[in-house]
């Protein structure tokens, strides 16, 4: 599986932002091979100085599926409102994504000492 990752800059104008936000997601969420999507609103930062607030991903079969899905009529319309909702502040990556289960990690888990 591979997604798109939207990291959105904090110094953007959220009203505006927000105001189009629902019009992103029905054209996001109308690309051709869409599986899944997620968001995420950054409450800390832990280290680091990445100006990151707001996480968006969209989930596709293949790098393959994900590009095609942006060059789609609805991918290039989302993607033009995206830069004009956040002036350009925005950050996109593709990703190769794997995920475990808990049961399985634990299944394989090795004794770690740690030093003092």
């Amino acid at each position: 599986m591979h997604k798109l990752l939207i990291l959105i800059e904090s110094s953007i104008d959220w009203q505006k932002f927000e105001d189009a936000w629902p019009d992103f997601l029905h054209l996001a969420e109308s690309m051709p091979g869409l599986r899944r999507e997620a968001t995420s609103r950054i409450d800390a930062t832990l280290f680091g100085n990445y100006p990151v607030t707001f996480i968006h991903e969209l989930y596709f079969d293949s790098l393959n599926d994900a590009s095609q899905a942006l060059s789609s009529p609805e991918g290039r319309a989302a993607g033009k409102l995206l830069q004009e909702m956040t002036q350009g502040r925005v950050n996109l990556f593709f990703a190769d994504h794997k995920e475990d289960l808990v049961e399985n990690i634990l299944k394989h888990k090795k004794t770690v000492q740690l030093e003092d």
